[in-house]
């Protein structure tokens, strides 16, 4: 399946940003210091901005794939997409919650990168499905424009018929 120039950007950009948090640990990459310094934070938020990240970058190729091989259109083309993303973050939280509770139940909490917060799965779930929202509707208004500035030129060069 070809996507789109546009979607393989967003796929690159996602995976650049989860090869930094997968190199340094999420919760120990340096330019989240850098944001918990500069915002005075709580707590290193790379995690959370790859979690906004997941949603706001890998939406668009997900509407895509469904739009191009689910024949989707209309608002479900929107809704969706982020409905998957949410899914799929859920999904994964879960998946990363039994893989601690397995590998080492002791340690637990410093895989799943909490940073002291019980709240973190569903804030991470939050912040995917929130980045996802975010570039549905961005993806709907350029469609909204783009359309509306194809029926104005077809209709400027439709010949006028007077009776």
């Amino acid at each position: 399946f070809p996507f789109s120039l546009t979607s393989y950007a967003l796929i690159a950009a996602f995976m650049v940003l989860h090869a930094i948090g997968a190199h340094y640990t999420y919760s120990e990459v340096p330019f989240g210091f850098w944001l918990k310094d500069a915002l005075a934070l709580s707590r290193n938020p790379f995690d959370r901005l790859v979690h906004c990240a997941y949603g706001l970058l890998l939406a668009y190729p997900l509407r895509e794939l469904l739009v191009r091989l689910a024949g989707l259109r209309g608002r479900w083309s929107y809704f969706l997409p982020v409905s998957g993303v949410l899914a799929q973050s859920g999904f994964f939280e879960v998946v990363e919650a039994i893989v601690a509770m397995i590998v080492s139940p002791e340690l637990g909490s410093m895989y799943l990168g909490t940073q002291g917060d019980e709240w973190d799965a569903q804030k991470d779930m939050a912040a995917a499905f929130g980045g996802a929202i975010l570039t549905m509707l961005m993806t709907a208004a350029v469609a909204t424009r783009h359309n509306a500035q194809e029926q104005q030129a077809s209709h400027s060069s439709a010949p006028s018929v007077v009776h």
